[in-house]
């Protein structure tokens, strides 16, 4: 029987945050498949403590701590005329692993998560290659180079050059590249050199709408309260939520307390770096940090909202709420690829009076507001569920074995 190899820049367990989540339900539906080996970097001894999970899916495994300093890795890029992203991500050790399965076993196909790992990829190997670049990460350092110190912009800009070069290489490389939205397949494709077109798609992200169901947890106390609650959810160390959060505490948030001056913006997610936690009593912010789970703050807000300027792909942080029937409050960054109807499933909204008027007609009619949740619910069951995402990998991979 045909083996899979999938490559993975984080460990797919557990299944928490945003990447993390779409490459675990790739790698278990693989494993439903055809027997897969799989090879991933950890971030942390967290990381390192899902080694179990990993073997239990696995024929066998390669998880490699990452712990080079970045500023090491930049140094490294820099001297090899390389992305910093691939430096950054760069294993002597997992290559060696590669090479040891690719020569062992059957490996009929490689499934390459995330644009860094397609660096563990050799040139000789002549089976099926599908690349999951998710979204187009040269496009995000290319906003990224945009604002900042001049030596910020620099090193970003020459990261997006060097990058975009890389990921067009990349797709040439690959039998079939993978993007999570059809915006994201255009952006990428409309940024290719010459006539010759790879075989670009679109798969997008779904929901576990079981999981994420408002009738199986209960709010979370914490939010409990006069005023009403605002949440924001993410990894509170990735710049874009950053930024979200700091517009919407110092800007939206004092618009609203006019009218309610008891409501609350509540920031849940892990790792919130020291100018998130700053936020902490700016305009009722509340900065919560890593929670055990995300659903009873959802289940608890009157507004999910999510106001990113600057968003790559599908925001997973957007379809959990729609799924716990929440309204969601978005800016157009934040909602595209998702596909619904603003009005219908969601809240749009891009300037920061912008956003406070629609947040605060939804405070003011909660009956559509909570008619705007249930519509969205509705939207992502329909719509995003896994099983209906996840179809076209059999063909992909080139898997003969029926669905388990």
């Amino acid at each position: 029987m045909s083996e899979v190899l999938f490559l993975a820049h984080r460990v797919p367990f557990p299944p928490d945050r945003g990447d993390k989540i779409r490459s675990n339900h790739f790698l278990r539906r693989i494993a439903e498949l055809a027997p897969v080996h799989v090879g991933a970097l950890a971030d942390d001894a967290a990381d390192l403590a899902q080694e179990s999970a990993v073997a239990a899916i696995s024929q066998s495994h390669c998880i490699v701590r990452r712990n080079a300093p970045l500023q090491l890795a930049a140094l490294s890029a820099l001297g090899q005329g390389l992305p910093v992203s691939l430096a950054a991500f760069s294993s002597a050790k997992l290559q060696r692993w590669v090479h040891a399965v690719l020569e062992a076993r059957p490996i009929s196909a490689i499934f390459v998560f995330s644009g860094q790992m397609a660096q563990y990829v050799p040139p000789e190997f002549r089976g099926r290659v599908v690349m999951d670049f998710v979204d187009v990460d040269s496009a995000k350092f290319e906003a990224y180079a945009q604002t900042g110190a001049l030596a910020r912009r620099l090193l970003y800009a020459r990261e997006a050059r060097l990058l975009r070069r890389f990921e067009e290489a990349t797709a040439r490389r690959a039998t079939t590249s993978l993007f999570v939205s059809r915006e994201e397949r255009a952006l990428f494709e409309s940024r290719l050199s010459g006539a010759a077109r790879p075989d670009v798609r679109a798969l997008g992200n779904g929901i576990d709408t079981e999981l994420f169901d408002p009738g199986v947890v209960q709010p979370a106390p914490e939010l409990a309260g006069e005023g009403p609650a605002i949440v924001f959810t993410g990894q509170m160390d990735y710049p874009p939520n950053i930024t979200a959060v700091e517009l919407f505490a110092h800007q939206v948030m004092p618009l609203i307390r006019q009218a309610h001056p008891q409501a609350r913006f509540a920031i849940v997610g892990r790792a919130p770096t020291p100018a998130v936690r700053a936020l902490e009593g700016v305009g009722g912010t509340m900065v919560t940090g890593a929670v055990p789970d995300v659903r009873p703050w959802l289940a608890g807000a009157d507004i999910v909202t999510a106001p990113l300027l600057i968003a790559r792909g599908i925001q997973n942080k957007v379809l959990e709420a729609m799924a716990m029937a929440r309204p969601v409050l978005l800016t157009p960054a934040a909602a595209t690829g998702i596909g619904g109807v603003d009005g219908e499933h969601f809240a749009l909204a891009e300037a920061p009076l912008a956003l406070a008027g629609r947040a605060l007609a939804l405070l003011s009619d909660r009956a559509a507001a909570e008619a705007l949740g249930a519509s969205a619910r509705r939207f992502v069951i329909a719509e995003c569920g896994w099983d209906r995402m996840l179809a076209p990998l059999q063909a992909l991979i080139g898997a003969q074995t029926d669905v388990a």
